[in-house]
């Protein structure tokens, strides 16, 4: 081991050093203790894991042979896949006295931040120890940026969902979104457009995190003037289109289903643009898909939309959803699909709105693990 000249290292740094031999142990805290280091050794690999779900380091560095296998370096490759599953940023310095260029390359290929052979130069290794220190301090700090920029995102896009569902006379409403990451591209919307009409709308946006959160915003941003203007659903369906086409990227695009219910006679007008039909379960008699066959918005500017009306009748229930629900899919690929969803509702006639969203919300998460693999929301709208 050489001599070590003039050296500067970051204050306070913390360093997890793991190895089965005591005297390396020894001379390892020995030098960076005298360097500044705050220093934690372990012996076993196992500890390894242990010490990092307690507490936090700025480097760990580790042996890649122990006693199970002395020459190979399996067990050090197989803890440095450990601690990449625990921190993908925490920076990892591999050691090992039967070096060779295939064990360092599968070492860094499992995530090792760099390599050292043993016997070590005090020089060379303090100065990979500051590198990597400085390089991990500065992707926390990217980190933290990155996290602080999300949660902004976040609280905005909770802040474009509406706060407080509508309450309208004879009918129940509910509904709830789930991003598979921290903001997602599902919108939805339930207004009060005046004493006896209520809008309700559901809208899917292609892709996932904040590309397509930004798309969802714009559908917002362009959707609320043209709430309170009265259009029949296909005519607003038309303008809103118009409206996206200019600002969508090219190779994106948004579903939406957009409808109006009228409490005075209780008639739905409805419009679908390229979403997935909405589910109108009958008190008595099955259920009904709510298909106007219209294009997605933002690709064809000159389409012209169809609108339909339905009748609720009391019982009903009406369930709009994204494709995140009905595609959840379960370790077989099978998805949760159109028919669990009926069966659900029609299995609980009785529930009300809130009863029966949390249901296939629940269900849906069941068949896919907890995972869903594309954002999921669903409205539920029940005519007492």
């Amino acid at each position: 081991m050489s001599a070590v000249g003039t050296y500067q290292l970051p204050a306070m740094a913390r360093v997890l050093v793991a190895d089965d031999q005591t005297p390396v142990l020894d001379a390892l805290q020995l030098l960076l203790k005298s360097h500044g280091y705050q220093v934690e050794t372990v012996t076993q690999p196992a500890r390894v894991v242990q010490v990092l779900a307690e507490r936090t380091f700025d480097v760990v560095l580790v042996d890649l042979n122990y006693s199970r296998d002395t020459t190979s370096g399996g067990e050090g490759l197989e803890l440095v896949s450990q601690i990449r599953a625990i921190d993908e940023n925490l920076p990892v310095v591999v050691m090992t006295a039967w070096s060779s260029v295939d064990l360092a390359v599968e070492a860094m290929r499992r995530g090792a931040s760099d390599f050292v052979q043993k016997p070590w130069q005090n020089h060379q290794l303090l100065q990979k120890l500051e590198t990597q220190i400085e390089l991990g301090q500065a992707l926390r700090r990217r980190e933290r940026l990155q996290h602080d920029e999300l949660q902004e995102a976040r609280d905005v896009q909770n802040h474009l969902l509406p706060r407080r569902i509508p309450q309208v006379a004879d009918y129940e409403i509910a509904a709830i979104t789930q991003p598979v990451r921290d903001v997602g591209g599902d919108y939805y919307d339930v207004v009060r457009i005046s004493d006896t009409q209520t809008v309700l709308c559901i809208g899917d946006v292609a892709g996932k995190g904040l590309p397509a959160a930004l798309l969802m915003s714009s559908l917002q941003a362009a959707l609320r003037p043209l709430l309170w203007h009265g259009l029949p659903p296909r005519e607003l369906c038309r303008r809103l289109n118009r409206v996206l086409c200019d600002i969508t990227p090219l190779g994106k695009f948004i579903s939406f289903f957009y409808a109006v219910l009228d409490s005075r006679d209780n008639r739905l007008t409805y419009c679908n643009a390229g979403h997935n039909p909405p589910l109108l379960v009958r008190a008595d008699r099955g259920a009904k898909e709510l298909n106007a066959a219209g294009a997605v918005l933002g690709q064809f500017p000159d389409w012209v939309y169809q609108q339909s009306e339905v009748l609720m009748n009391s019982g009903d229930k009406l369930l709009l959803f994204t494709d995140g629900l009905v595609e959840a899919c379960n370790q077989s690929d099978e998805a949760f699909g159109d028919e669990r969803v009926i069966r659900i509702a029609l299995q609980n006639r009785a529930a009300t709105a809130e009863d029966l969203k949390k249901l296939l919300m629940r269900a849906a998460l069941d068949h896919c693990n907890g995972h869903f693999q594309d954002d999921a929301s669903l409205v539920v709208l029940r005519a007492l």
